[in-house]
């Protein structure tokens, strides 16, 4: 299971975080024109051991009445964890929508970048592992299960989507510029902001690289962002708080969750 720890720019905050949250979003959605509404959503990933951290995050989206999609890995969920996972969020299910995060989160390729199902493995293989988390999902989960896929690391090969799409999930969400289109018939969110694996040691910069990223995902129309609770300190709960505050104001920008997108881009075709 992953460690913890909270990146640089979460151990300094500007003095005028509410003012600058609020600038970005004026501004981002004044750049919206003739889309008329842009969407957002919000992606925790790497869930499946309650703790007070989740807790607080549910209760927090909860308290705004955002929508979340939870990235739940199969193989770390046991019956007794899902039980408690969920008790937060019992009151407002339709708040949730929980999908799979791989099998195992587990690496497999021997060099490059990180991933569960990239090219190193067989479609054997792949086919087994995604099958697996799906049927272990379903069994836990019920009818609470929506088949969307995250692969850990947000990055899988050809045939992984090709698998994904053959044993039918509706979407796969990965980050934006991803190398791999998805296939024909499988709807792609992507993420374009990551809140709490970032790498920069320099806060300032990374502070300016956050609110550009917000900016820029917000004005194309569609803004997907990526949280990890378990690198969250107070500072990150605090940020993540005054951002939903201020963005549920603006009747052009409209929270969604995975189900909503389905629906949307379903529509649109």
């Amino acid at each position: 299971m992953m460690y913890s720890y909270s990146a640089s720019i979460w151990h300094s905050i500007p003095s005028n975080l509410d003012r600058k949250i609020e600038t970005c979003i004026d501004e981002a959605c004044n750049h919206l024109g003739m889309k008329g509404v842009g969407y957002i959503f919000f992606r925790a990933d790497d869930v499946a051991v309650p703790s007070r951290r989740f807790d607080r995050l549910l209760q927090l989206f909860s308290s705004y009445r955002v929508p979340l999609s939870l990235a739940v890995v199969p193989a770390w969920l046991t019956g007794f964890r899902w039980k408690n996972l969920k008790k937060p969020g019992q009151k407002s299910p339709e708040l949730w929508c929980w999908h799979q995060h791989g099998w195992r989160h587990v690496n497999h390729e021997k060099k490059g970048k990180k991933q569960e199902f990239g090219p190193d493995r067989s479609h054997v293989r792949i086919r087994k592992d995604i099958l697996k988390g799906k049927h272990r999902l379903e069994i836990l989960m019920e009818e609470l299960f929506y088949p969307v896929f995250t692969p850990p690391w947000n990055r899988c090969s050809l045939d992984a989507l090709n698998v994904i799409k053959e044993l039918g999930y509706y979407a796969v969400s990965r980050e934006k510029g991803s190398l791999l289109p998805s296939p024909d018939g499988l709807f792609d969110f992507q993420i374009h902001v990551d809140l709490h694996t970032r790498k920069s040691v320099n806060p300032i910069e990374d502070w300016n690289s956050l609110f550009t990223e917000i900016s820029q995902a917000i004005s194309s129309g569609n803004c997907g962002i990526m949280i990890h609770h378990q690198r969250m300190n107070d500072a990150a709960f605090g940020f993540l708080e005054l951002f939903l505050k201020t963005f549920v104001k603006r009747k052009n920008l409209v929270p969604v969750h995975f189900k909503d997108m389905v629906v949307i881009e379903a529509c649109c075709r």
